[in-house]
């Protein structure tokens, strides 16, 4: 029951039905939210009660995760009373997957009748003001493999998701995000809220110094390896969208600098400031 190979182009409608139709036999829960887990933030779901677990070799068609950091199981349950779905895992590109399996369980979770997709990630610091541990509300992003033609959305589009042409300058949702920072004031997160806009580029290399400047002139705050490609065919469905980037590392823009980004440090901020952004999540979901 694995998922189609990386060098598959697309999957139809009829494959998304037989995934999504199979989970709603296993289980009673119907969530409205769903939750992408990024690296490290996989303890997300252990906030659930009444859980059901579904590791993804067990799903139909699903990808399997292979990052370390990423658990790889899909985690119904309630959260503060209200039901959802956590991925404790996602996939990305660097994995060898293609745009169209990384994006997969987003027009699962549509079709389940999810109506709201948080995405979580680890991302490195651009903006000089940001520091390490502080939580950055997307409210924009800039889609670096979509400039070189790698959209999940390409290829014959299926109105039965969405239209051919969707519009993305609302794609992180505003109401969303307000929600978002109250909440934060609220339970004692604001200090270290951010705002701001999430680049993606493909790895698994970190980014080079020339790349990190370019990428502050292209106005981007943060980067990172995921989110973007999941976002896109979330508002592709007409999903509402919310983003939140930890940020677990400044990058370097130094050539005198003797640090260098790695993947240990990223799980060790993480895990300093999980519980964080698990209680904002958590306070957050009842306002939905």
């Amino acid at each position: 029951m694995a998922a189609a190979s990386s060098s598959q182009c697309s999957y139809s409608y009829e494959e998304y039905k037989e995934t999504a139709d199979w989970l709603l036999s296993q289980t009673e829960n119907r969530p409205k939210v769903a939750i992408i887990c990024g690296s490290g933030l996989g303890g997300l779901a252990e906030l659930l009660d009444d859980k059901n677990i579904f590791p993804y070799k067990d799903i139909p068609r699903f990808p399997t995760s292979t990052v370390q950091g990423h658990s790889g199981q899909l985690v119904f349950g309630k959260l503060n009373g209200h039901e959802c779905v956590c991925m404790q895992g996602r996939f990305h590109f660097y994995e060898g997957y293609n745009i169209h399996t990384v994006t997969y369980p987003v027009r699962v979770f549509f079709l389940l009748g999810v109506e709201i997709l948080i995405v979580t990630n680890a991302a490195g610091g651009l903006n000089g003001s940001y520091s390490v541990g502080d939580i950055m509300l997307i409210k924009d992003h800039i889609n670096m493999p979509g400039f070189a033609g790698q959209n999940p959305l390409c290829g014959r589009n299926d109105t039965r998701f969405g239209v051919r042409f969707p519009c993305m300058s609302d794609a992180y949702d505003r109401e969303l995000r307000v929600l978002a920072k109250e909440t934060a004031e609220e339970h004692g997160c604001g200090s270290f809220l951010q705002e701001g806009t999430y680049c993606m580029l493909a790895g698994p290399t970190y980014e080079t110094i020339a790349e990190c400047r370019a990428l502050q002139k292209l106005g981007a705050d943060a980067v990172g390896m995921s989110t973007v490609p999941e976002v896109v065919v979330a508002r592709h469905c007409g999903l509402r969208v919310l983003g939140l980037s930890l940020i677990t590392n400044k990058v370097v823009i130094d050539y005198d600098s003797s640090e260098k980004a790695n993947h240990e440090e990223v799980l060790k901020t993480t895990e300093h400031r999980a519980k964080d952004l698990q209680r904002l999540v958590g306070h957050l979901i009842p306002k939905l």
